[in-house]
């Protein structure tokens, strides 16, 4: 599916930036049009560090963290076809420094309306879960996504997606199997995704204004550790960019199996473009269980409470600076949340986060 439109540029001007060549250097290996075979070597990444401190009333914590580290080729051979790889390492704790492949698959790009990819790839479903952990507004995807996407995000499978005009699409199948560091074991479930997005951007004379609604199918497997125990998924998104300000929207469900509970949920996002390289942001997430111990926390509260609650609520507040677009930014952001746990069995939480980071992509 087509990224969503970056709320920032790099430059206007014909001449290359010192950012430009910079990343030119880096990212670009090979590159010859005349070459029937290979086209182009790129190679492909990122690196995500972070600075994230708690005050609960469960308890303190901080850390710094090497959120995301990944790397690999991205080549174009015969002209229509794409062969990406991606390894993710830490470092920090390099046990193992070798986590697990993300991105390994071919693409087959007919033309924009029709692009074919086969391998382990994105599952791109509910607002934050459809945005690349680059070109996020917030430092990190919302409790949402962690709950009603299935956050493992690279998986094995065939889509055909593409963009016809303003119509945008997607559909796919997928393992749900026992999850390795590869292509997993193949030994449990399947589900299906189906996307259908319409940009009403150019009706409104705006950068992106396009609605889109999800929908995803699971077998039902006790095997299945790529995903969420979760059967029927829907979420339907809107996203918007004006010139100086935007928003973006999420309403989601779940129907759960094998123990967890049925969802909902709700995440409104404005954000303001104070400068060309400076943003600021809001956000606030919903999610109710429909039984006890159906929510999870998220990455950081969880080093403090372990357990699950009924009842999410949260309100975010940050800032972000793009020295390079989305390839170099500075994030920041402060989250209120609180969870509620009526089983009374360890998944409270009430507490102030801060999290600082910086963002680096190619």
């Amino acid at each position: 599916m087509p990224a969503a439109a970056s709320a920032q540029t790099t430059s206007a001007a014909n001449e290359p930036t010192a950012y430009d060549r910079i990343w030119g250097k880096f990212t670009e290996w090979y590159a010859d049009a005349s070459n029937p075979v290979v086209q182009r070597v790129l190679l492909s990444g990122r690196f995500h560090y972070d600075f994230a401190t708690i005050d609960a009333d469960q308890g303190e914590h901080d850390e710094w963290n090497v959120r995301r580290l990944r790397i690999g080729p991205r080549i174009t051979l015969f002209r229509r076809l794409t062969f990406h790889g991606e390894v993710e390492l830490d470092p920090q704790r390099r046990d193992p420094l070798y986590v697990r492949f993300t991105d390994l698959y071919l693409m087959w790009t007919q033309s924009p309306g029709l692009v074919l990819t086969v391998g382990k790839q994105s599952a791109p479903f509910t607002l934050d879960g459809a945005t690349s952990s680059r070109e996020l507004l917030t430092i990190d995807r919302s409790n949402l996504s962690n709950n009603l996407w299935f956050s493992q995000e690279y998986l094995p499978g065939v889509s055909v997606s593409g963009r016809r005009a303003a119509w945008v699409y997607r559909a796919g199948l997928y393992s749900s199997g026992e999850a390795n560091r590869e292509l997993g074991e193949f030994n449990g479930g399947m589900f299906t995704l189906g996307v259908l997005g319409y940009d009403f951007a150019p009706q409104l004379r705006v950068k992106e204004a396009l609605l889109t609604g999800n929908y995803v199918h699971q077998n039902a497997d006790p095997l299945n550790t790529f995903t969420r125990p979760l059967e029927h998924i829907g979420s339907i998104n809107f996203r918007f960019e004006g010139t100086k300000w935007g928003a973006r929207a999420d309403l989601s469900t779940a129907t759960g199996h094998l123990g967890q509970s049925d969802m909902w949920a709700v995440q409104g996002m404005p954000f303001i473009n104070i400068t060309a390289k400076l943003q600021a942001v809001a956000r606030y997430t919903f999610i109710e269980s429909a039984a006890p111990n159906g929510i999870r926390l998220t990455t950081y509260e969880s080093r403090l409470v372990g357990g699950r609650g009924d009842e999410y609520n949260e309100l975010y507040l940050g800032a972000n600076y793009y020295f390079y677009g989305h390839r170099l930014k500075a994030q920041t952001g402060v989250q209120f949340a609180e969870m509620n746990d009526r089983a009374n069995d360890g998944g409270a939480y009430a507490g102030v986060a801060w999290t600082s980071g910086l963002r680096v992509g190619w």
